[in-house]
């Protein structure tokens, strides 16, 4: 490391003790890194409460596939997944809180689009689960796919890009529709519970569970049409790039951990290994965790605490969850999905 590095190092770690000293986030010029393990915490956000992503158990712990990413990281960066302090934030509130560094990270189904990285100064760390945006229809409607829903009326999140993919739809298709909005995805939902509207529209993983906390979900039945593409993944500030790097490195972590067979039972076993993609993957060769400013073993840490990305499907998403939700695209490119992590190398 060079002097002036070791100088510009010391002087992030200055100014973010300082910052928690008083009580505040430090800024992202500090060092979003350095202020973590300085703080001892990651600050995660997640959403307000979606079945199966985010939400709390009954004993009041935060489960889900994005928490267990915020877990994942913290692993990697603090050696413990249970160092993390759960900020639930409202679509609305999501982007604005993470660009005030009051979180370090923001896992919660949120869509990469190019505005959201060009105007807004984010970055997103990859892709976590490639989603769509579908419909949630009462059964009563009569209808079984999207093009029979002509003059329907539907609730929608406002501001939200899920609101200009649905005037996109109908306008593509010339059609009409009534359209309901609400400011947050919990009003939408119950309003769509009330009768209000005929058909709710989200991301289609998130329509899975919220069909599941209708009184009577046989009366609702999800579409199979996908009307957008929407790549959810692990969003952070734009203007810490060696932040940046780590949590999108802990992401392609759980994606090539599946990939070489490694999961939280079989983890002692790769740390035997004598394959060289195994051993760059332990910390064993390589040395790559220097780089990141982790120790040599922080995959293997993310590993042990949440499992590889397909034990985070599964358990969350998946065939064993409540929500049972094929993996479809969210497959490794070689199992016929396109999920895939550049090489640990």
């Amino acid at each position: 490391m060079s002097k002036a590095s070791r100088i510009h190092r010391r002087y992030a770690g200055l100014v973010a003790a300082a910052a928690m000293a008083i009580g505040l986030s430090a800024p992202a010029g500090a060092g979003t890194l350095e202020a973590v393990k300085q703080r001892g915490t990651l600050n995660c956000g997640v959403s307000e409460g979606l079945n199966g992503f985010s939400d709390k158990d009954p004993q009041g712990n935060w489960v889900g596939f994005d928490v267990d990413f915020c877990r994942a990281v913290a692993a990697a960066v603090l050696g413990d997944p249970q160092k993390v302090s759960f900020t639930p934030l409202s679509a609305g509130q999501r982007f604005e809180v993470l660009k005030a560094g009051k979180v370090d990270l923001l896992s919660r189904n949120s869509s990469w689009t190019l505005g959201r990285e060009a105007e807004l100064g984010l970055a997103f760390a990859g892709i976590t689960y490639h989603d769509g945006q579908g419909f949630l229809a009462k059964r009563a409607l009569g209808v079984e796919d999207a093009l029979k829903l002509d003059k329907a009326k539907v609730c929608v999140e406002a501001g939200t890009t899920t609101q200009f993919n649905l005037a996109d739809f109908f306008r593509a298709n010339s059609m009409t529709y009534e359209e309901k909005t609400f400011p947050s995805a919990a009003e939408a939902f119950a309003a769509f519970q009330s009768g209000q509207c005929d058909v709710l529209t989200r991301d289609q993983s998130a329509l899975h569970g919220e069909r599941l906390r209708l009184a009577k979900p046989s009366e609702a039945i999800v579409l199979p049409d996908v009307i957008s593409k929407e790549p959810l993944g692990p969003v952070v500030r734009s203007d810490d790039f060696p932040w940046f790097t780590v949590v999108k490195w802990v992401n392609f972590a759980l994606i090539n951990a599946e990939e070489l067979g490694i999961s939280s039972s079989t983890i002692d076993d790769a740390l035997k290994s004598q394959k060289p993609d195994v051993r760059r993957f332990t910390g064993a060769e390589g040395g790559f965790g220097k780089g990141l400013g982790l120790d040599a073993d922080w995959a293997v840490k993310a590993v042990k605490a949440t499992g590889s990305y397909a034990e985070i499907y599964e358990r969350n998403l998946g065939a064993g969850s409540k929500l049972g939700i094929p993996r479809g695209l969210n497959q490794l490119w070689n199992m016929g999905g396109v999920l895939y992590a550049p090489p640990l190398r």
